[in-house]
């Protein structure tokens, strides 16, 4: 298969006047070439209003650093308030669509499967270099063998929560602080339920690694989010189709082992805020309920998992939050971008 075609250098991207994009070649895998790709906000000098409109006042609580975002689980990164919010913050922001998502998914992949979640460091390896940082690990404020002296706020939403917490204690002094947005840190069936049901989705990995397996997803949690379903947000339903990418054995494996190791206590190496809905609602049958709560995760049990992820753990619960606490409705978006900013006073590295 020959390699894919696409930008080597920046371009403008789908969110319009701002944004660009960049794809990062990394090789090739058993289905064939891969790509990643970054999207940074650059913008226009009257875009600063915003840093007003989010409540933010006096000194900027992110300034001089860099803000890297991945995205969770068959989604993408579609919303351009969070870039707003931390260029209002006084931070370069960038958010990376992870490969075989988004931008970065092409047609003769199978959409988010990978076998192990360590498979992300090259991705995240490429968008550091893109975003000007180096590769070495002298920690935050370095600026020998060419390391950025920027702070690195890492931000990462549900799946892509747990590969940046993940990252991060493999990759300790490279992260100045993790905001967490609802992180997939355990399985919905709890500690006990994961352990149970793990060594059957193992052998079924062995068997048949890319089997099918049933799609739990019924679409409730789009429509709580699609503007057209009576969520406030318009997105790409090929990127992010109603009911999710499907699951396969091998890919579930990876997700579990990364829950098995947060279970048994990681450190991050930094400052963690984690977002949470104050409440879950997961049943099988529609409720107006769901439009003001976590639908996909238990988040009493996110709470508890992630405390294992470092000694300095804040945890925020948002009241009315979805599963993604920044597509909430405005009053819950607001309270968290608020949560943001007092953590990022009395935390961020400066």
């Amino acid at each position: 298969m020959s390699a894919p075609t696409g930008p080597t250098r920046w371009e403008p991207d789908v969110l319009g006047a701002g944004f660009e994009r960049l794809e990062l070649p990394l090789g090739d895998d058993d289905e064939g070439p891969v790509v990643a790709t970054l999207v940074r906000y650059r913008p226009a000098p009257s875009a600063r209003r915003v840093f007003e409109a989010v409540g933010i006042g006096g000194r900027r609580p992110a300034a001089g650093a860099d803000v890297l975002y991945v995205h969770g689980w068959s989604d993408y990164f579609f919303n351009p308030e969070i870039a707003r919010y931390w260029a209002g913050a006084g931070a370069r922001f960038y958010a990376l669509d992870l490969r075989k998502y988004g931008r970065s998914l092409r047609e003769w992949q199978t959409p988010g499967y990978v076998t192990d979640l360590a498979a992300y460091d090259a991705d995240l390896a490429a968008a550091l270099a893109a975003m000007g940082r180096a590769t070495d690990a002298s920690g935050p404020g370095s600026a020998s063998g060419g390391a950025s002296a920027r702070p690195l706020v890492l931000m990462g939403h549900s799946t892509g929560g747990l590969v940046l917490s993940l990252w991060a204690a493999r990759n300790p002094g490279r992260a100045s602080a993790l905001v967490l947005n609802s992180p997939w840190l355990e399985f919905q069936l709890s500690r006990l339920g994961r352990e149970a049901i793990a060594p059957a989705i193992v052998f079924g990995a062995r068997i048949n690694p890319m089997g099918p397996m049933p799609n739990v997803d019924l679409g409730f949690y789009t429509r709580s989010v699609d503007r057209a379903q009576g969520g406030e947000w318009e997105f790409d339903h090929a990127w992010r189709p109603d009911r999710g990418f499907k699951v396969h054995p091998a890919w579930l494996t990876a997700i579990l082992a990364g829950h098995a190791t947060v279970a048994a206590g990681i450190d991050v190496g930094a400052p963690v805020l984690t977002l949470l809905s104050a409440r879950s609602m997961i049943q099988p049958r529609w409720d107006e309920g769901m439009r003001a709560s976590d639908i996909v995760l238990v988040v009493d049990e996110i709470a508890e998992r992630a405390t294992r992820l470092g000694p300095s753990v804040s945890i925020a619960r948002i009241d009315g939050a979805l599963h993604d606490v920044l597509l909430s409705r405005e009053p819950a978006r607001a309270a968290a971008y608020a949560a943001i900013t007092r953590w990022l006073r009395g935390y961020a590295p400066r």
